[in-house]
């Protein structure tokens, strides 16, 4: 246990991913007037340097963010998602990645509140510092975020986006992000939630989204973007998913813009896909990545 950083892995194409699909759906969600209150389950250190050891050692950024930076993109989420990261390198080269917390606290409306939870003893000092000076609306606090959900749940406002990223270190995470999502719905089933998986080679990727399909969910928008063919070994992350039960309206027409220049830029061979499927969660989540369009098949489209 605690031995997964996310610095490890600050900016990659799974952060990307992730990234963009909360950007887009906070900023949704925040078209209606009502307070939203956002708690991240799992919100690590809040902002990493990038030449910093924990990540230069592993240097996934270039890979992610990297490939997007500085480029011109015709997707407007992208160069929202940019606006953001740019707002934490005001010197215009990427030194800083923020994570999290720090981009939901970037865009938070003075009447919305954001609750951030860290367990491992070298991240939570780091996250409350970047969230200290405002106790009302921003609150860092070493305890399970799997088990604040229950305090927290229904939040007062009613209007709530909660995000469950666990780094899956531990194979009872898995479990742990079903028994979450199950007590969650029931006391707050109109709640949006973001969910965040890796595409390994784990049986219990498939077995959480058959989970997930059996909740009583009305709606549900699976994402998935991967970067690269699988690994012989199997090991490695080459690609991430993110399932949003209660999606706001719009977010799969923006995701649909998106994904296919994600999937260009960051793509790193021919096996390069992703998928964007909305229906209600037997549908959405029966099958991993399914009806992905690949980099071969968009070249076909576009040739012809």
């Amino acid at each position: 246990m605690f031995a997964y950083r996310h610095a490890f892995h600050a900016g990659n194409h799974a952060d990307v991913l992730k990234h963009i699909t909360l950007i887009e759906t906070l900023r949704l969600m925040q078209q209606k007037e009502a307070p939203i209150w956002v708690i991240d389950t799992h919100a690590g250190a809040g902002l990493y340097t990038l030449q910093s050891a924990l990540v230069r050692d592993k240097a996934e950024w270039p890979t992610g963010i990297g490939k997007l930076w500085g480029a011109n993109h015709q997707a407007e989420a992208i160069h929202r998602y940019l606006d953001v990261i740019a707002a934490f390198n005001p010197k215009k080269k990427m030194t800083f990645y923020p994570g999290s917390p720090l981009i939901v606290r970037h865009l938070l409306r003075e009447e919305d509140r954001l609750r951030a939870f860290e367990m491992h003893p070298s991240d939570i000092g780091p996250l409350q510092t970047a969230l200290k000076g405002e106790p009302r609306r921003l609150k860092a606090e070493r305890k399970d975020g799997f088990q604040q959900l229950r305090a927290l749940l229904p939040p007062t406002s009613r209007r709530g986006l909660i995000l469950i990223d666990p780094p899956y270190e531990m194979r009872q995470d898995y479990q742990h992000v079903i028994t979450a999502l199950k007590e969650g719905l029931a006391r707050f089933a109109t709640g949006v939630y973001l969910v965040w998986y890796p595409e390994i080679a784990r049986f219990q990727v498939d077995r959480l989204l058959r989970q997930i399909s059996g909740l009583p969910i009305q709606e549900v928008l699976h994402v998935t973007l991967s970067v690269r063919a699988a690994l012989k070994d199997g090991l490695g992350l080459k690609g991430s998913g993110m399932v949003v039960i209660n999606p706001p309206y719009g977010l799969k027409a923006i995701l649909d813009e998106t994904l296919p220049v994600l999937m260009k830029t960051l793509g790193e061979d021919r096996q390069a896909r992703y998928a964007v499927k909305e229906a209600d969660a037997k549908t959405a989540l029966g099958q991993n990545n399914p009806g992905a369009a690949s980099v071969s098949s968009l070249r076909k489209s576009s040739s012809s």
